[in-house]
């Protein structure tokens, strides 16, 4: 079957012209014509609260949006990766991001295997090593104490946990120095380390395959450091 463009979809077409519609109505005229409006157009998921009312849009917006991805087959595709199929087509593997995000006694399936038992294991392990990194009680070469950690990877590996640390930043250990190295330009890890102490330093290198050349070239740089 032919692959059709996103953009020359009749439901994007229909989008455009719907656009052109709405585009300059007053934002006070779609409430006093709508007074539920705050309500129909917004939306509570856990502790989240999204408020989209005050964008110009109508029921109609909604309905040519969501005719969009079901004429594009987003929900088969969304299917194809909760069930274990391998998208990925580059590295022929499956993509099951959110088998790290479903809670015990899910079951999401690859190749006939339910592979959430095996990833809580590993998320219990990562647990208790990072409660004895915070502690004290993982200790470096020398028997002292961690007290920096660097960050070692490129792409999602880099902006990941960068992102996750600044997020959870008023939950942090102040006597943790945590860092980020991500260029394979030698400078970044040298002004990284340059008021580190090796024996109070713990590395992590972050990646997805462990091939990414950048990621190990750097974590061989830093054994280099440490090893000196």
């Amino acid at each position: 079957m032919e692959k059709i463009r996103l953009t020359e979809r009749p439901e994007w077409k229909a989008l455009q012209a719907h656009h052109k519609e709405v585009r300059d109505i007053p934002m006070r005229s779609l409430f006093r014509e709508d007074p539920g409006r705050a309500g129909r157009f917004s939306l509570t998921a856990g502790d989240l609260f999204l408020d989209y009312s005050k964008n110009r849009i109508a029921k109609e917006t909604m309905r040519l949006l969501l005719a969009l991805p079901e004429a594009a087959g987003l929900r088969k595709a969304i299917d194809a990766m909760f069930g274990g199929e391998k998208i990925n087509r580059t590295e022929n593997r499956a993509v099951l991001h959110v088998a790290l995000r479903v809670p015990e006694g899910t079951s999401i399936l690859l190749d006939g295997e339910n592979v959430v038992p095996g990833v809580h294991r590993v998320l219990g392990r990562m647990s208790t090593f990072a409660r004895k990194v915070r502690s004290g009680k993982w200790e470096g070469f020398t028997g002292r104490p961690i007290r920096n950690v660097i960050n070692i990877g490129i792409g999602g590996s880099d902006l990941g946990p960068a992102m996750a640390t600044e997020a959870l930043k008023a939950y942090a250990d102040p006597k943790l120095t945590v860092r980020f190295v991500s260029n394979v330009d030698g400078t970044h890890l040298a002004e990284t380390v340059r008021d580190l102490d090796p024996a109070e330093t713990l590395f992590v290198v972050c990646s997805k395959t462990f091939t990414t050349q950048e990621t190990l070239t750097n974590a061989r740089s830093a054994r280099g450091w440490c090893v000196r």
